[in-house]
């Protein structure tokens, strides 16, 4: 009984910690404020799932309210183009907001077709990046889940309908302009091809559109990848994404094979405590590991990542995807599940 209440207190602290860095991070970036509203895609598909997550939890119906909330301000600001850009209004339309995909959200207008390429600038330029689009359509699968309202789910297929632009014969391109006329970087994200194959996957259950086609274009580009790495939000991106198969019930043998490959990269790779978010990224799918029951020996490197970011969160840079992606990893239920 007394292990047993120790495990509560630990959970009501987790899911109290995490409410708390939710509720600051939507002050500060002018989602419940009247602060200048800055919005980054990847970030804000965490948070929209932390928000339901924390609504379905503490049946608090405000989080849901702010969940909505956050996704119309994505598709407002990230569904148009820059102030800063000659090109005004939507990408799509304001019924489809997600039509032509959604910008990154990065500080910098994106590099010109005539302009030189710029490695270390390259980060700070805005596009559209493949496996941010598939974080978002996630996103809105759990918005549809937990609101009930057929428009995210038709706009999450207008999402995967637009990224199939970053697809270019038997590989993809890893950054696309804002526009999707043309490619930024045009090398491949290793993971872009899992990523674009487990969503697809998870999006051809809720609905009638035939995916079937950009699917198995994505199952033969990934027969040539190593799927070994040593990065840790790489990791932790398998392992998530072998938690979300094993839930669709689909391609055990590719579920196994990511599995496989994460713990061959933690084999070969050691902490640092270098950027929050990518470790947190980790912990997130070590977590989903221990839903499947799988890397037992490497469990508990969650409570050692989380702990050493609650005692280290006095960021100065990547505040807001250090803060949110922590929330995740205290509360992941709802960025992981792929069902209520």
């Amino acid at each position: 009984m007394e292990k047993i209440l120790i495990i509560m207190k630990m959970d009501n602290f987790l899911m109290t910690t995490a409410r708390e860095l939710m509720i600051q991070f939507s002050e500060d970036t002018g989602l419940t404020s009247n602060t200048l509203p800055r919005r980054y895609l990847w970030t804000d598909a965490f948070a929209v799932c932390n928000f339901l997550g924390l609504c379905q939890t503490n049946k608090e119906e405000k989080f849901k309210d702010i969940a909505i909330k956050l996704v119309n301000q994505v598709h407002r600001i990230l569904g148009q183009h820059r102030t800063d850009d000659e090109r005004t209004g939507w990408l799509g339309s304001q019924d489809h907001p997600t039509k032509n995909g959604l910008r990154i959200g990065k500080s910098l207008n994106e590099r010109k077709p005539h302009e030189p390429y710029d490695f270390i600038r390259e980060w700070d330029r805005d596009g559209q990046y493949f496996h941010y689009l598939t974080k978002w359509m996630h996103t809105l699968i759990r918005v549809y889940q937990v609101v009930n309202e057929e428009k995210y789910l038709h706009w999450a297929v207008d999402l995967a309908q637009a990224s199939t632009a970053f697809i270019s014969d038997s590989r993809m391109y890893w950054k696309m302009s804002i526009d999707l006329s043309y490619p930024l970087v045009p090398s491949m994200g290793e993971h872009d091809p899992i990523d674009g194959y487990t969503t697809f996957k998870e999006l051809q259950t809720f609905t009638d559109v035939d995916l079937e086609e950009e699917i198995k274009k994505f199952e033969k580009m990934m027969q040539q990848l190593n799927f070994i790495t040593i990065d840790p939000l790489g990791i932790g991106g398998q392992l998530s994404d072998a938690y979300r198969l094993k839930q669709l019930d689909a391609d055990p043998e590719l579920s196994q094979g990511l599995i496989n490959a994460a713990q061959k990269g933690l084999e070969l790779s050691q902490l640092s405590h270098g950027l929050a978010f990518r470790e947190l990224g980790l912990a997130i799918g070590l977590q989903a590991a221990q839903k499947m029951d799988v890397l037992e020996k490497y469990w508990s490197l969650i409570e050692e990542i989380n702990q050493y970011w609650l005692k280290h969160c006095d960021w100065t840079e990547h505040i807001d995807i250090n803060r949110v992606m922590l929330a995740t990893s205290l509360a992941p239920e709802s960025f992981l599940s792929i069902s209520d």
